[in-house]
């Protein structure tokens, strides 16, 4: 695959054009960053939504209470400070001055009251935080306040969680299970409806009446958002050797994601950078869905869990740069301090076919249709898809492959009707951002008819979600992670795949691309 890429690369550079912009004079390119991201913007509400894409949208367009910087910790963003009273039960928050929306009304209190209430029923995070609040009110127009049932010290981390974006009041009243249309946002950048093109292109334009913060350094999503370009433009493309040529011709500045088999082209370009920006990482992960047969069955699940080869996954997406993968990992990135082997083993690489189909009629499976949803537009998950319907197959599942454009497979993984009737069986994706960071942000060990898409029935593993919130040293919290992650073996919410650590690549010209994945306040052209 990746020599027949590499050999499209020349007939790509005609059709690379189709890419880029009207030509322009060279000081309007100044003021442009044209970026290819991994997706086209599907949806424009990341509360909605846990896809990466409308994440980095909402980063755009939203500012937030708090921001995590580069080593994932909390600072004052859009608040000036708070104030702990009342033994930890209640928590003040106080506006800075000169926060305005787009449409140049003030940013009050209750509208980031709206933005938490919305947030909270949606976000892994912040329903622990909610859960734990008796009420978010509004005292005044500066001041939010947050009264507790018991003492919570990661407010800010939880208020920090890149979809707790906050728009107006009139938007965030929204209900949460429905996606916004309307993106009217508080943050340094305007998203430009009318310059949209489905499919391909989203355009973002300075907004002249955001106020940075004043002090810090900027660190990702913490400290002052300064914009460099009046216009950030993203054209989304589905072939990688377009982008490629389109990017080594100077037709655009940034590309998100790479395909690993072209980083040894793009790395030999004297004008490119090709830097891992991303520590967080992305875990690949076989999706199930929990209410219908055969993945109800955990014995079923456990079985798929067993056949699993990390190795096999990563190698069909990664193999070319062997350093930017990692086997025997499960469920947070090595190297990130809640991250543990314990159990991993599970994930045995089975290859006794024959005695796994007769595992599988014992357990129950007599051969129904499974419905997997495959993103063809995505590399990773293009190859990762295949790899898993391979092995499927061989288990002696009748798969039935819909390979899909992403946009659809989100949309389509929000249905809990059955698989036969619109619904679906298993999705691929990677858990990306803070899931692989922080415990509460676990989206896919979640629980119950409101959790992640596939809605888990977990009980044991909310049980140790909770005491992982009341432990009290981090020597508790790292043996509770280790029972958490022999209990996911059980229970299998899903299959861990290994870790990609993506590059992005980027022109020589840009300078201070923060760490972490794409922002667009700091970066300028040098």
């Amino acid at each position: 695959m990746a020599i027949g890429r590499r050999s499209m690369l020349t007939t790509a550079v005609a059709g690379a054009a189709a890419l880029a912009a009207p030509r322009i004079v060279r000081a309007e390119a100044q003021r442009e960053l044209r970026f290819i991201p991994h997706a086209d913007l599907a949806s424009l509400d990341p509360v909605w939504t846990t896809a990466d894409i409308t994440r980095n949208h909402g980063n755009m367009i939203y500012d937030l209470l708090y921001g995590l910087d580069a080593d994932f910790q909390p600072h004052p963003q859009m608040v000036a400070g708070h104030k702990v009273e009342n033994d930890g039960l209640t928590w003040e928050l106080t506006l800075r001055d000169g926060l305005r929306f787009h449409d140049g009304e003030k940013v009050l209190a209750r509208d980031c009251v709206a933005c938490i209430l919305r947030w909270g029923q949606r976000d892994a995070f912040g329903s622990a935080m909610m859960s734990r609040t008796d009420e978010v009110s509004a005292p005044s127009d500066r001041v939010i306040r947050i009264r507790l049932k018991k003492p919570f010290a990661l407010v800010p981390v939880a208020l920090a969680q890149p979809n707790c974006v906050i728009m107006p009041e009139r938007i965030a009243k929204t209900d949460a299970n429905a996606q916004i249309t309307d993106p009217t946002g508080s943050g340094p950048f305007r998203f430009l409806t009318a310059e949209r093109i489905q499919g391909s292109r989203s355009v973002y334009a300075k907004f002249d009446g955001y106020v940075p913060r004043p002090e810090g350094t900027t660190s990702f999503l913490a400290g002052p958002r300064i914009v460099h370009f009046d216009r950030v433009i993203w054209t989304f493309q589905p072939d990688p050797a377009t982008s490629a040529a389109a990017l080594s011709k100077g037709e655009f500045d940034w590309w998100e994601n790479p395909p690993i088999d072209l980083v040894g082209m793009l790395r030999a370009n004297k004008n490119l950078t090709v830097d891992v920006k991303n520590r967080m990482g992305a875990i690949g992960c076989i999706r199930f869905n929990h209410l219908y047969p055969p993945f109800d069955n955990p014995a079923i699940r456990r079985l798929v869990l067993s056949a699993v080869n990390q190795r096999d996954f990563m190698e069909a997406y990664a193999g070319a740069e062997p350093e930017l993968f990692r086997t025997g990992v499960g469920l947070f990135t090595p190297g990130m301090p809640m991250a543990t082997d314990a159990g991993v083993e599970a994930i045995k690489g089975r290859t006794d076919f024959d005695n796994i189909k007769q595992e599988l009629a014992a357990a129950g499976y007599h051969g129904e249709k499974i419905v997997l949803l495959a993103a063809t537009t995505i590399p990773s998950l293009n190859a990762e898809s295949q790899v898993a319907g391979d092995l499927l197959r061989r288990m002696g599942f009748n798969v039935d492959y819909q390979a899909l454009e992403w946009g659809m497979v989100v949309a389509r993984r929000a249905s809990k009707e059955s698989p036969q009737k619109g619904g679906w069986n298993i999705f691929i994706t990677n858990l990306t951002s803070f899931n692989n960071v922080f415990v509460p942000a676990q989206i896919a060990i979640r629980s119950g008819p409101s959790a992640w898409f596939g809605w888990p029935d977990a009980p044991k593993l909310e049980k140790l979600r909770e005491a992982w919130l009341e432990a009290k040293t981090e020597e508790e919290q790292k043996r509770i992670v280790r029972d958490m992650q022999l209990q996911a073996w059980q229970d299998v919410p899903y299959v861990p795949l290994g870790l990609i650590m993506g590059p992005t690549a980027f022109s020589k010209t840009l300078t201070d691309i923060q760490m972490g994945w794409p922002v667009f306040h700091a970066v300028h052209r040098v």
